[in-house]
């Protein structure tokens, strides 16, 4: 797809502080240096246009421009939420991943079964919806593992289906300052 970058005529900096709106929910954690897990973004009420395809591009523009400050964002938070975005289906999702300019990566030997909905998009797990997934990291098994996962719900479901993500290295500190002989013996 060729998006037309002329809807914004501002410097990518002004393009964060205008499409971009930081906002904070109440099962945010503080991390130890002041940033906010996950960090949440929603799109700031002064750029929503009438429909939500319009917003959909905008979205997928403000997201090319924005890659560094992304970036940065990503790297202090551990995880970003963006909340309120038109992505509708797996076929805006997939243009949203293809955005973010991040290199594809193939699901090989995987746990989970998974069918590939459209070139980057994958299911998560076709088991059945009474089985609980277990926090885990995606294909730490494997030599080569992804360094960012982009989730998507396309289909809400009407009871459970959240996606809870921690930060490994947290949960090891805890361990750690909680269970020391515990760790030790795992390392």
């Amino acid at each position: 797809m060729i998006l037309s970058i002329s809807t914004f005529n501002q410097p990518a900096t002004a393009i964060k502080q205008t499409f971009f709106q930081q906002v904070q929910l109440p099962q945010q954690e503080k991390l130890n240096n002041g940033v906010f897990f996950p960090a949440v973004l929603s799109p700031n009420p002064k750029n929503v246009t009438a429909t939500a395809k319009t917003n959909l591009l905008h979205f997928i523009e403000a997201i090319g421009f924005q890659k560094s400050w992304l970036g940065d964002l990503l790297q202090k938070s551990g995880a970003i939420l963006f909340r309120g975005f038109p992505v509708e289906s797996h076929f805006d999702f997939n243009d949203v991943v293809e955005a973010t300019g991040f290199p594809p990566m193939e699901y090989v030997g995987g746990g989970a079964l998974r069918a590939q909905l459209f070139s980057r998009v994958y299911t998560a797990n076709e088991a059945p919806p009474d089985q609980k997934i277990a926090f885990h990291h995606e294909m730490a098994y494997a030599a080569e593992f992804p360094s960012k996962l982009l989730l998507f719900c396309e289909v809400e479901p009407e009871e459970g289906g959240e996606t809870p993500i921690v930060l490994s290295h947290m949960v090891y500190d805890r361990m750690k300052q909680s269970h020391p002989e515990f760790v030790a013996r795992l390392e």
